[in-house]
């Protein structure tokens, strides 16, 4: 059994997921111990605990410590992973419902389902658009179709938005299984082709998406960049509103966001966003800061080796670097002078 320390680097949850994905894949049990340390609330919380339900589902693991507030887990797979028709809802893991961030679900088990024979198709209710973790959009928009690159073959539909703290938000993820993962190379993006948002609004007045659209659009202009927000009104169970931008480069995409809340106004949000993607346009590099770490477990799968250049090398990417070596499937090395990642598979 590998013994995992959920405490090490940045203790939170990319911990945990990483962990469960390698575990459905290769089969190996696993024990994790101290999960989500270094958080203010320890533990497994609604999207952690349905994201060890969803990866004990596709492989028939047998679970100790899948609970609410669990520090410590063993996770034992019962079976090589299987193609298949899955709903899981983060919702319904804690009394009173959750906005548990689904993006963080489907990014543990959409490698295990790639890799599969058979093809799937995943239904998954909670929270689409939170802070703190990848939106559906940045799912949709870009890490899908970096993946597409590598050779995973994913679509996701949404459904219904699903904002903190209701959530409410449905979507359905279609997973081609039996791809054949080779490496990246990112290490020129090229240059900007254009910037592309939404602006979204649920349960609220349609004016309010229009004045996030309007303030990206001329935030950006005098920027120089050429740039297209669309207003939407959308589905969704309580009010909400964000803007999500996507930056597109010759060789490489990049995306941001900015959330509505009380006493902010919608031109703030829009600023939010601009300036996060402003921030990055600046650093020259190929690979914003969130695809950094997401890009490291395909690319340890992968027959070929990956080698990208990173905006910011953070504690997420040093983390699940060394939670893949772990598993000893990969050589991961970063060099924090050029920001350059390389990983290297040692199975293929």
């Amino acid at each position: 059994m590998i013994e995992i320390d959920g405490s090490y680097g940045e203790g939170g949850g990319q911990v945990l997921r990483t962990s469960l994905s390698l575990a459905a894949i290769t089969g190996e049990p696993i024990r994790i111990a101290g999960i989500r340390a270094g958080r203010k609330k320890p533990g497994l919380a609604a999207q952690h605990l349905t994201a060890v339900r969803a990866a004990a589902r596709i492989c028939n693991a047998q679970l100790w410590g899948d609970a609410l507030g669990s520090t410590l887990l063993e996770f034992i797979p019962g079976s090589a992973v299987q193609a298949g028709i899955y709903t899981f809802d983060v919702s319904k893991a804690q009394q009173g419902g959750s906005a548990g961030a689904i993006a963080l679900v489907l990014q543990t088990i959409l490698l295990p389902l790639a890799l599969a024979s058979g093809n799937s198709q995943v239904t998954l209710k909670g929270g689409t658009h939170v802070n703190f973790s990848p939106t559906v959009t940045y799912i949709e928009k870009v890490y899908l179709q970096i993946l597409q690159r590598m050779g995973v073959e994913a679509q996701v539909k949404l459904g219904a938005w699903g904002w903190y703290p209701q959530g409410g938000g449905e979507i359905e993820l279609y997973v081609n299984g039996g791809c054949q993962l080779g490496g990246i190379n990112l290490l020129e993006r090229g240059d900007l082709q254009q910037v592309q948002g939404i602006a979204v609004v649920t349960e609220l007045p349609s004016n309010i998406a229009q004045r996030m659209a309007n303030r990206a659009e001329n935030l950006l202009r005098k920027a120089h960049l050429k740039v297209a927000v669309q207003a939407s009104q959308e589905k969704g169970v309580a009010p909400g509103a964000g803007i999500f931008l996507t930056a597109e480069y010759q060789n490489s995409l990049a995306g941001f966001g900015g959330f509505g809340r009380l006493r902010l106004s919608a031109e703030t949000v829009a600023e939010i966003a601009c300036q996060e993607l402003l921030n990055f346009h600046q650093t020259g590099a190929a690979v914003d800061e969130h695809l950094a770490d997401q890009l490291l477990l395909p690319a340890a799968l992968a027959s070929q080796a990956s080698h990208y250049q990173v905006a910011e090398v953070s504690s997420h990417l040093t983390t699940n670097a060394g939670i893949i070596q772990q598993f000893g499937l990969a050589e991961i090395t970063v060099d924090e002078a050029e920001k350059i990642v390389s990983v290297k598979s040692l199975t293929s």
